[in-house]
């Protein structure tokens, strides 16, 4: 047989000795005499196998030059220290940014004056259920312990009120909301409305805008008056814009919470891109308890004041054992009251400065040699 699995035993020195042997064909022309053609081999058993090893540049190797610190315990001292330092200034102010936001709120919906005839039979203060919608009237008063300078945002907020649930997200049709005929069936179970028609028929109406969103749209309304005097509450420029001109089209809702037996929520105010509470609505919160802008004052609250708000509690939040409070709140160049960036910034701060004495003490008592940086792979 011409060909051979392996080089003979005799070969393995000679080829081994002779550095410019180092090609398959030379190699089989060494140990056989014979070329591949003459033996009858096919050139796929001649060709070597291809390498997958990388050139070998400085590249390709990673061996480009580059800053590679060294974290000795001063090094890492003073850098803690540096962001501890940053970090602490800048908790003090966000903090006194927050500090110096002034916010009252009131929980309206189990006070007596609203709760009261909310259920207006047994049978649906039993179910906890009201189907006429109708609601109570009352008044609550807010003190305000420190002045309020305008602008002065009205805020609902709820508890208990999960807008982030899956099911309930989905629940809406953007292409009906901005003003097209058609209606996506992720509006079920309020994408159409059943009611009855001549002789007992049963006819099936589209709901416009559709969607549990909407359908749950919130109708509890505001107003508000300072020592008894009426203030105005601006309700035009609460929702974004691009909302405004872009998401919700100009048009007449339909067979929308219009039946105070089967009703929701609340109904809209004149086309569906003109009732900015219904655009805020319509923007979905992502926790449980959540606060929605209602309106905007635009005069001062002084010191001291006695602010009467006027609620119509429509809203049943009863049945799923939900909370409403109004807020009244100023801002501030950092926003609205939230300590929790001026306490984290302060936490990290002091944390890192602990952290830098810590490796400083370790680094002196005792102390610990170090080794010879020089001798690292890329110091040679």
């Amino acid at each position: 047989c011409l060909v051979r699995t392996e080089p003979p035993a005799s070969c393995l020195h000679h080829i081994r000795s002779r550095t410019a042997l180092t090609q398959p064909e030379t190699m089989r022309r060494a140990c056989w005499g014979k070329s591949a053609d003459d033996a009858g081999v096919t050139s796929s058993e001649t060709m070597a196998p291809t390498s997958s090893e990388p050139k070998n540049s400085r590249f390709t190797q990673q061996e480009l030059p580059a800053w590679r610190p060294i974290l000795t315990p001063a090094w890492v001292a003073g850098v803690l220290f540096c962001i501890g330092a940053l970090f602490i200034p800048l908790g003090v102010v966000c903090k006194m940014a927050s500090d110096s936001v002034v916010e009252v709120r009131y929980r309206y919906d189990n006070d007596a004056a609203c709760s009261a005839g909310f259920f207006p039979t047994p049978k649906e203060q039993l179910a906890q259920m009201s189907t006429n919608g109708s609601g109570t009237t009352c008044e609550v008063t807010i003190p305000v312990p420190k002045e309020m300078k305008a602008p002065i945002f009205v805020y609902y907020e709820l508890d208990n009120f999960y807008q982030n649930h899956r099911r309930y997200v989905k629940s809406r049709s953007d292409t009906q909301l901005a003003g097209g005929t058609a209606a996506d069936d992720f509006c079920s179970p309020q994408l159409d409305r059943n009611s009855a028609g001549v002789e007992g028929a049963v006819i099936s109406e589209r709901i416009n805008p559709c969607g549990l969103i909407a359908w749950s749209f919130f109708n509890d309304t505001y107003a508000i008056a300072v020592d008894g005097a009426p203030v105005a509450i601006d309700e035009k420029g609460i929702a974004w814009k691009s909302d405004v001109e872009y998401k919700f089209g100009s048009y007449a809702p339909s067979h929308f919470n219009d039946d105070p037996a089967t009703r929701g929520g609340g109904t809209i105010q004149g086309t569906v891109q003109q009732d900015e509470h219904f655009i805020v609505w319509m923007r979905t919160a992502a926790l449980s308890t959540f606060r929605k802008l209602w309106g905007v004052l635009r005069s001062d609250i002084p010191a001291g004041a006695v602010v009467t708000v006027q609620v119509a509690n429509r809203y049943n939040t009863y049945k799923f054992n939900g909370a409403k409070h109004v807020v009244l709140s100023t801002t501030s160049w950092l926003g609205g009251k939230n300590d929790f960036l001026g306490i984290a910034y302060l936490t990290v701060g002091a944390l890192c400065i602990a952290l830098s004495l810590v490796f400083i003490t370790l680094a002196i008592y005792p102390p610990r040699r170090q080794g010879d940086i020089n001798e690292l792979s890329w110091n040679k």
